[in-house]
């Protein structure tokens, strides 16, 4: 059973009234909303949430791949560096793209920014793949103050009918 829960408890935007539905697919709407526990292990189920949501879409597999990557990123850097209990994601198609964003719950020291990461390092990387990976990227308080958004822009490929 997935460890993906839908509430509509999570607002994951400032957008997510026009859901209609929280946590959940809108056909024709091409808009998506979901959350999960900030543990490791949820990273795994977010890129799969993501990459069945958008091949359902149309997108083509690099767009896919490369918004799994950033999905990766931005709930890694949630469940690792801020104290949130649980995760949200949501996912936007337009005509000029797909935003992604990723909700957490809690304060970490210091905001997001991309760093350089010494050759023998493990980690540090994320934010830089996520910046060559999307139009755009940033941070902005969430609705209740109290955690913040970690958004991306991505190009969204050719879609298929």
């Amino acid at each position: 059973m997935s460890r993906i829960a839908h509430s509509c408890g999570v607002v994951p935007s400032h957008d997510a009234l026009s859901l209609g539905l929280c946590g959940s697919f809108l056909p024709g709407r091409r808009q998506d909303a979901f959350h999960f526990p900030a543990l490791t292990t949820s990273v795994a189920e977010a890129r799969r949430r993501v990459l069945a949501r958008l091949r359902e879409w149309g997108m083509d597999e690099m767009a896919c791949d490369d918004a799994q990557l950033v999905v990766s990123e931005l709930v890694t850097n949630a469940v690792r560096h801020t104290d949130s209990d649980k995760v949200s994601c949501q996912l936007r198609l337009s005509g000029t793209g797909l935003r992604i964003e990723v909700v957490d719950q809690g304060h970490a020291p210091t905001e997001p920014r991309a760093r350089c990461s010494g050759t023998d390092e493990e980690s540090g990387r994320g934010l830089l793949l996520v910046g060559a990976l999307s139009h755009a990227w940033g941070v902005r308080p969430d609705d209740d103050g109290r955690g913040r958004v970690v958004w991306a822009d991505l190009p969204h490929g050719r879609l298929t009918p």
